[in-house]
């Protein structure tokens, strides 16, 4: 009875001679055992980068990567970010040691990261235990509530670019959940300065506006809201700032009061340079008052010193 095989290189069955053969021809036996070779060496090829590192003390980034299994960019930014030395002979020549290497992985173990909390290094057993007041705060700082990146953007009107891009430059926690971003609920509210409820607020401003009514530039106006905590909103790329808070806070209700003169109504009334000026209100302590870029003098302080200047002989 014959016995009927499939050819382990072509894959056709066959009618074999002898329980030993496995190819339906010398041509696919020939070339089966030229696959073997060609895949020894490629093999080999494989290994010879590798076999040649395991010898060698000092490696190049591009070895280094071959070393880590890590593409050499990413050898680039460890280095760039101080977790692994690397040692610069020339323009383009740069080298690693093997040891660094060992010592960055070791000082470095894996720790799992769980959503909300910062990780924060052990502490020895002689360390002293942590007070009671340190334990108040790690609490302080545990996120528990988190706006879900649509969220965010339907609700300050922001685009996911930007919002991702700001979230990483000011330091809000991020929770990635199902390929979802989740931002940190407390941290949105300070960043876009909620810390009242902004739907009982009538009146923004424009950067523009606020510019033109309280005299001052884009940057000092985002610097002031932030220190002083200003309600502000953002809407398809256009920020708006609480005008009540911005009144409030900047009293711009002085600088239409009689009872103060501005710098430059001093320099046209007494025909003095703001030198001079600057040089009177600090010497002779007259109450000054800043609104915006204005500096506001008490009226009666300067018809004072005025008075007393003309007296003089």
């Amino acid at each position: 009875m014959k016995t009927t095989k499939k050819c382990q290189f072509c894959g056709k069955p066959f009618v074999t001679r002898s329980g030993m053969q496995r190819y339906c021809s010398e041509a696919c036996q020939a070339e089966a055992k030229r696959a073997r070779v060609t895949q020894k060496n490629n093999l080999f090829k494989v290994a010879r980068p590798l076999m040649e590192i395991q010898h060698q003390e000092y490696l190049t980034f591009s070895k280094a990567a071959t070393l880590m299994g890590c593409s050499r960019q990413y050898i680039y930014k460890l280095v760039a970010t101080g977790k692994l030395k690397a040692s610069r002979i020339s323009n383009r020549m740069a080298f690693i040691r093997k040891a660094d290497i060992e010592r960055m992985l070791e000082g470095n173990p894996y720790h799992r990261i769980l959503p909300g909390c910062i990780s924060t290094p052990k502490k020895s057993a002689s360390s002293s235990k942590p007070t009671k007041k340190d334990i108040r705060e790690n609490k302080n700082d545990e996120v528990l509530d988190f706006y879900s990146g649509e969220e965010v953007m339907s609700l300050y009107k922001v685009k996911q670019s930007w919002l991702y891009t700001s979230a990483k430059r000011n330091h809000i926690p991020i929770c990635r959940i199902a390929g979802k971003n989740y931002y940190s609920k407390r941290h949105i509210d300070e960043f876009f300065g909620v810390s009242v409820d902004i739907s009982e607020i009538t009146d923004w401003l424009l950067t523009e506006e606020a510019e033109e009514v309280f005299g001052m530039k884009p940057s000092a106006l985002r610097a002031y809201a932030y220190r002083h905590k200003i309600p502000t909103k953002r809407e398809y790329g256009r920020t708006y700032y609480s005008k009540s808070h911005l009144d409030e806070l900047r009293r711009t209700d002085l600088v239409n009061d009689e009872r103060y003169y501005t710098v430059e109504q001093v320099r046209q009334i007494y025909g003095l340079s703001s030198a001079n000026i600057s040089h009177i209100v600090k010497v002779k302590h007259i109450e000054k008052i800043k609104v915006g870029v204005k500096n506001l003098l008490l009226r009666s302080d300067v018809e004072r010193v005025m008075a007393e200047r003309e007296k003089q002989p």
